[in-house]
């Protein structure tokens, strides 16, 4: 049971071998672990595991937005430029907005720490009231990107009408415009 001001999270993992059981998810429990050590607020996990198949993305991420009404949605994997990594196609055809910025700060990030960066495809965007957000599939890289980014995550929500997101100065401060 969800209490009404509890914000829920999508954290979705694209990967082919994972879906298949072949090899163990860390994407996804990396991001939900940054999430707790991050997020002051309470919130809840809404995951999902599924293949590098276009359509099986779309669907997860409609169905995170607009069925389970999470104000954020953090996709890991499938951001790179092999053949089967679509995810950032996956994110643009089901957004209503693309946010070029999230993109940019997490390659800028990146390259501080492997040269490999600029060949990320990282991006995010809005479908409705819910932010969508691309990441790597590295456990290390996720918490890079994430720190670079989640100081403007929840200013952004406040600004798609989502719920109020307080974060650990600690880990990450949140800006917002006064």
């Amino acid at each position: 049971m969800q209490l009404a001001d509890t914000a829920r999270i999508g954290i979705v993992t694209v990967s082919d071998r994972a879906s298949r059981g072949e090899y163990e998810d860390r994407g996804g429990p990396a991001v939900g672990e940054w999430l707790h050590r991050a997020l002051r607020s309470p919130w809840q996990p809404v995951t999902r595991l599924v293949p590098d198949e276009p359509e099986q993305v779309e669907a997860a991420l409609r169905e995170l937005c607009d069925v389970e009404r999470c104000c954020l949605v953090v996709t890991t994997g499938g951001t790179g430029p092999a053949l089967r990594d679509i995810t950032p196609e996956a994110t643009e055809a089901v957004c209503d907005k693309i946010l070029d910025g999230f993109g940019e700060q997490m390659r800028a990030v990146s390259l501080r720490y492997v040269p490999t960066a600029i060949l990320s495809r990282q991006t995010a965007g809005i479908r409705g009231n819910s932010l969508v957000i691309n990441l790597p599939g590295n456990p290390k890289a996720i918490a890079e990107c994430l720190e670079a980014v989640f100081p403007a995550v929840p200013c952004c929500i406040d600004l798609i009408e989502g719920p109020f997101l307080e974060t650990d100065p600690a880990v990450v401060a949140a800006f917002r415009p006064r």
